[in-house]
């Protein structure tokens, strides 16, 4: 059997992601591609437990958050990944490990060689075929966010946060730019979900 490919969806607040989530979503029923659409922190009871935690505990050490989300990743990994590829089901992930790089290393300020340690212990050479890193200046996020509602404990941080968020993102996609897709979320949606098929069209030919 076929495996499945493991799509990931990256960027800061307020850059679109749920909104071309919906996108891939029908790109995906309409060529008849079986699929199952997750999340992180969360995709298991377990990891939306974690979830919860980490989104509404207040004063939570950078490196408890970080820990909470490789504990998170390791049961959505095990419980949820791994076996639907494995039966040839296409994964899309709304954030993954490059998250963690972003918020908990680029945010938090956590070693990146202690992400890659725990990176590397979890995932066992797992990967996403491809990630789709939305990328908008930080204060367009940030209203877009707001409009949104009530913020949680991520989307209140400051401007300088979302910065450092922002600029790893960056680097991430100038490292693995085979895997990383960046997309100027700016531009009006029409155009970022012609890019967006585009890499799909692309991922079902390899």
């Amino acid at each position: 059997m076929t495996r499945g490919k493991f799509i990931t969806l990256e960027g800061g607040e307020g850059v679109g992601k749920t909104t071309n989530l919906e996108f891939i979503r029908d790109y995906l029923q309409r060529r008849g591609i079986r699929f199952f659409v997750t999340r992180e922190p969360g995709g298991t009871p377990i990891g939306e437990a974690i979830r919860r935690l980490v989104i509404d505990s207040q004063g939570m050490s950078a490196r408890t958050e970080l820990l909470l989300m490789f504990a998170a990743r390791a049961q959505h990994i095990e419980e949820v990944i791994e076996p639907a590829l494995a039966k040839g089901i296409w994964i899309v992930c709304d954030r993954f490990t490059d998250a963690s790089y972003a918020y908990q290393g680029g945010g938090r300020g956590i070693d990146n060689a202690v992400i890659r340690f725990l990176q590397e212990w979890l995932q066992k050479g797992l990967e996403p075929d491809l990630t789709l890193l939305f990328d908008a200046p930080v204060e367009v996020g940030l209203q877009r966010a707001k409009g949104r509602g009530q913020l949680d404990r991520f989307e209140t941080e400051l401007p300088a946060f979302f910065s450092r968020v922002r600029e790893t993102y960056c680097d991430l996609a100038r490292q693995w730019p085979h895997r990383i897709k960046l997309l100027d979320a700016t531009q009006p949606l029409e155009d970022v979900q012609a890019e967006i098929a585009r890499h799909l069209d692309s991922l079902r030919q390899t």
